[in-house]
């Protein structure tokens, strides 16, 4: 055999060793016709499920108010009221004096003074009688009401002034008076007496209501 010959058998036998060792054709390596095809998955993709909506907040009720209840009114206690058990002066509570505060007119100033050891409240006018006579002397002005009374403490003094008049023909005079006070009840008083000489008891007589000072008992 020519070296030409063996040397092309060499060459045949080399390049059929080169395809062997080449593995798949290109055809299957670059996805031709031998190349698996991918399948895509039969199942359709679901769509997403949309969020339920939330429900708006309830707007939050109103809070009714509170409804207020009368507070039950304090009793009056005799630390908060002075003059809860303040009474009226009976003729029990006070001492009584007359004095001659005009000779012309025979006009006595009444005095009273309170020796209770408690207070008591003077109302309205003094009741004055005449000794023997029937008969008593009128009211002279308005008094004060039971609220605006004087409230005589313990040692304390009240004045009224008791007016006589001009001696007539049916006038008569008499040495002493009596007094009682007015206490708007029933209570039962022993009347207090006083020296009054010469007064002049007529019509003309009056008293005026207790008075917290001498002046303005005379002055009305």
């Amino acid at each position: 055999m020519s070296s030409v010959r063996r040397v092309a058998v060499v060459l045949v036998a080399a390049s059929a060793l080169a395809l062997t060792a080449c593995g798949p054709s290109e055809d299957g390596a670059a996805g031709g016709p031998g190349a698996p095809t991918a399948t895509p998955s039969a199942a359709t993709p679901s769509t997403p499920t949309k969020p339920a909506e939330s429900s708006k907040p309830s707007t939050p009720a109103t809070p009714s108010k509170p409804v207020k209840v009368p507070t039950p009114a304090k009793p009056v206690s005799p630390s908060t009221d002075p003059d809860y058990d303040v009474f009226p002066c009976s003729t029990y509570d006070v001492t009584f004096t007359a004095s001659l505060a005009e000779s012309t007119t025979s006009s006595y100033l009444l005095k009273i003074t309170n020796k209770a050891g408690k207070p008591c409240r003077v109302l309205g006018h003094p009741v004055v009688t005449f000794g023997d006579l029937d008969g008593q002397a009128t009211e002279r002005g308005a008094a004060p009401g039971i609220e605006d009374a004087i409230r005589l403490a313990p040692g304390e003094s009240a004045y009224a002034g008791l007016m006589g008049g001009l001696k007539g023909p049916k006038s008569k005079t008499v040495s002493s008076i009596a007094m009682t006070m007015d206490t708007e009840s029933d209570l039962e008083q022993v009347p207090l007496k006083a020296s009054t000489p010469g007064f002049n008891v007529s019509e003309e007589n009056s008293v005026t209501a207790w008075m917290d000072n001498a002046e303005d008992a005379l002055s009305l």
